[in-house]
């Protein structure tokens, strides 16, 4: 009876395992297209930090990054149990977020002066080249920036998870969930540390000087890396701001009520283009998604500098007592 009872437990806990497999992998289909927005955000952040220091900056956000999923994951389960209505609403505070970090990003880079640019890049290019520079507190801006940005695309990836599995048992919610924020956090940071370890790779295959066909061919693998590497951050860098946009956006349209039919009727209105309408129908939802971002981002930024200026008079005003 006993072994009976064994052979019963086991075969549960095989079929609660290959349930778990499965609906992981749905889940991570499902969350693919914002792991890819995660990958780009994350490897464009740790752009204008030293070489020797890249791998620990990468893995101090890694780090982050877990801790981030530590509290999201039994977050998003306590809240779709008690309060599944306030998941929605926050999720659109923080595409509104993204939104307005990527519409930072884009004033600082065209309402600042060409001069004020180039100063700045030429203190930042100095700093890099000083050895005697503290680098502590411009590591952790970049660090903080990057676990910010990480926070919002972990939430989003969580709640998608979630989505796909709220039906299914509590313990097997928790292991999927708990597989997929475990499998995007070494996927993606694992790829950042590629990414931005590129040229140094470069610089090791052309430094091999041996005379066979094989050090030629490494050679060559070398120059191409190390000519591909600073496009591919420049890259990064514009598919990073864009990513914000397109998630920002779309946590933004899909929470708005009537949003979903109304990207259906677009698509269909431009699918009637002779020629190019497939291609079209298939690039609006992003293209809508991005521009809903661009105004959300206008717009939370133009409030955010009216708040902080309101409340830098209010501290200004001298003391009437």
């Amino acid at each position: 009876m006993a072994g009976a009872s064994l052979l019963a437990l086991i075969d549960d806990i095989a079929t609660v395992l290959d349930d778990v497999a499965l609906m992981t992998k749905v889940a991570a289909k499902k969350t693919a297209g914002v792991l890819g927005d995660d990958l780009a955000l994350n490897a464009e952040q740790v752009s204008g930090v030293r070489a020797e220091r890249e791998l620990p900056v990468v893995w101090a956000v890694a780090k982050g990054s877990m801790k981030n999923k530590l509290i999201l994951v039994p977050a998003a389960l306590l809240i779709s149990a008690v309060a599944p209505w306030a998941i929605t609403p926050l999720l659109m505070v923080g595409g509104a977020y993204l939104c307005f970090e990527g519409f930072e990003k884009l004033a600082h880079k065209f309402l600042h002066g060409k001069a004020e640019v180039e100063a700045e890049h030429a203190a930042t290019v100095q700093a890099i080249s000083d050895p005697a520079v503290d680098w502590v507190a411009f590591e952790q801006e970049k660090i903080r920036g990057a676990i910010r940005t990480d926070f919002v695309l972990s939430a989003e990836i969580v709640v998608i998870a979630l989505g796909t599995v709220q039906d299914a048992a509590f313990a097997a919610q928790v292991a999927v969930i708990a597989g997929i924020a475990v499998i995007m956090t070494v996927g993606v940071y694992g790829l950042v540390a590629g990414i931005v370890k590129l040229d140094d790779a470069g610089l090791h295959l052309v430094k091999d000087d041996a005379a066979h066909a094989w050090a030629g061919f490494k050679r060559a693998l070398g120059q191409s890396l190390l000519r591909v590497a600073p496009y591919l951050m420049k890259t990064l860098s514009v598919v990073g701001t864009a990513a914000m946009f397109m998630v920002g956006g779309g946590i933004l349209l899909h929470g708005l009520p009537y949003s979903r039919e109304a990207l259906h009727h677009a698509e269909a209105v431009v699918h009637n283009v002779p020629g190019i309408g497939g291609v079209l129908a298939t690039l609006t939802p992003t293209l809508l998604n991005m521009l809903a971002g661009i105004v959300a981002g206008g717009v939370v930024l133009v409030g955010v500098n009216k708040a902080m200026a309101l409340l830098g008079k209010r501290h200004q005003q001298p003391d009437s007592t």
